[in-house]
């Protein structure tokens, strides 16, 4: 249980220290991370575009196809209407000229809602190329500056990343994962250790005596009361040593 114990604080100690490395980035990584994300939700914004102008240009020239078809029944009905022979099929006749005249209107309306949409997003296309062009290039320049950032720390960081996949491998799932749950809700400290001789480093609430006292024998995994982060004894903590 205490090796259990240290696996999971070396763990935390060495995220802080990449923590601390990514800090002093300042800035730059957010906003690099950031802009990669414009830069993808631009991208699908002018696929769904284009995707859309593919639809319509179906949809268009089935329209297309149709009033050509309908177009030429009405005038073959409109023939049709001097040869009937009773009033059933001059009826008949009629009720067919009138559904083609709706449907041509219809699909002349189609089609031009059809190609109105199409010129729109023809137009959205070229506007959003366009700021995709530009933050692409804003993109670039903002990682260039990171990576100049990132070379003073590069072996460092390196060694660290290294040291924490050995580190995690030790670990078991179990733990890594609540290790992750408790990162994910309270930030950078999954693992505090008993601060001042009576308190939690997490939350900086004080640990009753008692728990004190079983945290101390290094034979379990205690949770704090307050702020749900794991915590193990400071004499612990004095065994890691993650320095890079």
């Amino acid at each position: 249980m205490e090796e259990r114990l240290r696996l999971l604080y070396t763990l935390q100690m060495l995220d802080a220290n990449l923590f601390r490395l990514e800090e002093s980035k300042g800035d730059l990584p957010g906003i690099v991370r950031q802009m990669r994300e414009d830069v993808a939700q631009l991208e699908a914004s002018i696929q769904q575009k284009r995707d859309l102008i593919t639809a319509n240009v179906a949809a268009r020239n089935k329209a297309d196809e149709d009033l050509i078809e309908f177009t030429e029944k009405l005038e073959r009905y409109k023939s049709q209407q001097y040869q009937v022979r009773n009033n059933k099929e001059y009826d008949a006749i009629t009720k067919e000229i009138e559904f083609a005249v709706e449907s041509i209107a219809s699909l002349q309306g189609q089609f031009q809602s059809f190609e109105g949409q199409m010129s729109t997003a023809k137009l959205d296309i070229d506007a959003l190329t366009l700021k995709l062009d530009e933050k692409k290039e804003e993109l670039a320049e903002k990682e260039v500056d990171l990576a100049k950032v990132s070379e003073a720390t590069e072996e460092e960081e390196t060694k660290l990343r290294g040291a924490r996949e050995k580190v995690a491998a030790q670990i078991a799932r179990e733990d890594i994962a609540q290790y992750d749950r408790i990162r994910n809700a309270r930030g950078i400290v999954s693992v505090a250790v008993i601060w001042k001789n009576r308190c939690c480093s997490g939350c900086k609430n004080q640990i009753p005596p008692q728990h004190l006292i079983e945290i101390r024998k290094n034979d379990a995994l205690y949770m704090c009361q307050h702020c749900g982060r794991m915590i193990v004894s400071d004499q612990l903590a004095t065994t890691v040593d993650v320095d890079a």
